[in-house]
């Protein structure tokens, strides 16, 4: 017997939520609530609140990060131009008075005012040569350096390239670390010359500012104060070229001494042109040689060839002074020296042994006959 008739409802049915109907039987979908549609009002005033919200956070970025801003320290400033540094030339002298007297402006970035700043071309096989200069007529240590330069306006320096020889640099560094007087161009040892003396020129004129640049070879006995006093005349040319003038044939032969690979632009002679131990070029010549393109300029396979073609595409002014190529003392000469010596005798003794005599080191920077016309 059944427990409850088809025709009876149980109680529970009271608790269905809706009413059975005939389609029961058929599948039905998963229950989703819903909700009643939003009026066109309250749309609006959510996109507001919406807007509204985003503008106070965009705010509030704005200002922390003009907060962060503030209170965030300078972004370092690159160090000044230094004035004994140009590329990799570097001056000894100042870089050694910079780190020891810190409370002086030996950094700033302006060229250093001179008269003329000399630079005696050297080697690094030239160490006796240094030494003998040194002992002579080179200042021996900066605070000499530094007075010569007070009382004649010259300042000097040993001009060298790097050598490629890391022993050999080394040793140079040890030197340039104890007397401080060297000008390290922007060249290697074993370049030409004309190339070494280029790079002198620019380095020279980019750390000091020199109404002349003078170039001295460093087996000559040089009279400092009778240059400051040629350099500092009065001159109505303000490009001058001022040096012992010589001119003499092209070799040709490629077995001989001197012989000129270019020989076939020059012709059978050379022109006019100061010899290389001891010239000077005013600031304007000089101006216009550092600031030309490298590539630009005609190198012959000598120095003072080379130099002297700079000059003839020029408007410079040719001042010959035999007093710089003197091959011995006199009352007036500012430079001795005798290129025959160089290969036969020992020129560290020669130096000495001029410096010993009375004429050539004690004498008057200008002699009687001269003081009395002025």
């Amino acid at each position: 017997m059944p427990l409850h008739h088809p025709k009876h409802r149980h109680h529970d049915d009271d608790l269905l939520p809706y009413r059975r109907s005939d389609d029961e039987a058929k599948p039905r979908r998963p229950y989703t609530p819903t909700f009643a549609a939003s009026s066109p009002g309250s749309a609006n005033r959510l996109l507001v609140l919406f807007a509204a919200t985003c503008l106070i956070l965009a705010t509030a970025s704005f200002a922390f990060a003009v907060s962060v801003s503030r209170n965030r320290p300078p972004p370092p400033q690159p160090p000044p131009a230094v004035a004994f540094r140009c590329g990799p030339a570097e001056d000894s002298l100042r870089s050694f008075l910079a780190s020891s007297s810190p409370g002086r402006n030996y950094s700033a970035g302006d060229r250093e005012k001179v008269l003329a700043v000399v630079g005696v071309h050297t080697e690094h096989g030239s160490a006796a040569r240094r030494a003998a200069l040194r002992a002579t007529w080179f200042p021996p240590n900066p605070e000499g350096i530094v007075s010569l330069e007070h009382g004649t306006g010259l300042t000097f320096r040993f001009v060298s390239g790097r050598p490629k020889d890391k022993q050999k640099m080394e040793d140079l560094q040890k030197e340039a670390d104890m007397h401080h007087d060297f000008l390290f161009i922007d060249a290697d040892e074993d370049a030409k010359p004309p190339q070494k003396m280029l790079a002198f020129f620019k380095a020279a004129y980019h750390m000091f500012d020199a109404e002349f640049y003078v170039k001295a070879d460093d087996d000559i006995y040089l009279r400092p104060d009778r240059l400051a006093a040629l350099l500092a005349k009065e001159r109505p040319q303000h490009r001058t070229y001022v040096g012992c003038m010589k001119k003499g044939p092209v070799v040709n032969d490629p077995n001989m001494k001197w012989y000129e690979s270019s020989w076939e632009l020059l012709g059978n002679e050379y022109f006019v042109h100061a010899s290389g131990s001891l010239y000077a070029l005013s600031s304007e010549v000089v101006e216009a040689i550092a600031s030309a393109k490298s590539e630009s300029l005609r190198m012959f396979d000598y120095e003072d060839v080379t130099v002297g073609a700079w000059m003839l595409t020029m408007n410079v002014k040719h001042e010959d002074n035999r007093a710089m190529c003197d091959t011995a003392c006199t009352p007036t000469s500012i430079a001795v020296g005798d290129k025959k010596c160089s290969g036969s005798c020992n020129i560290a003794e020669k130096i000495k042994q001029l410096h010993n005599s009375t004429l050539c080191s004690k004498s008057p920077t200008l002699p009687p006959e001269v003081e009395e016309e002025e």
